[in-house]
């Protein structure tokens, strides 16, 4: 194998790694947006655990996060406009990769 084919499988993967980083990091930015959410709608426990695996399940409808914001803003009608669950799911996605970085 010559240093180019060494070089060409490196980058793969490497592209292959963070894709499934980032991917991990939106799902766990869902469930922490989903429990987030499950907080102001006065859920916790398992109840709250299962909302959460909800709003992991919606971001699967379409890409981006927009299938998310949708399903939120309707369950947290009147608490939470789409303008404050967008900027939650940015904090949350940092939040999110902070605690991969921990798990790697």
């Amino acid at each position: 194998m010559t240093t180019f084919d060494d070089r060409e499988t490196a980058f793969e993967s490497k592209f292959a790694h963070d894709a499934d980083m980032q991917f991990r990091a939106e799902a766990r930015r869902n469930k922490l947006a989903g429990l987030w959410a499950a907080g102001l709608l006065g859920k916790s426990g398992d109840e709250a655990q299962a909302y959460a695996m909800e709003v992991v399940s919606a971001d699967f409808e379409e890409a981006g996060i927009e299938d998310v914001v949708r399903k939120l803003a309707g369950d947290l009608a009147g608490k939470a406009s789409a303008d404050d669950i967008r900027a939650e799911l940015g904090r949350l996605l940092a939040v999110a990769k902070a605690q991969l970085m921990e798990e790697f």
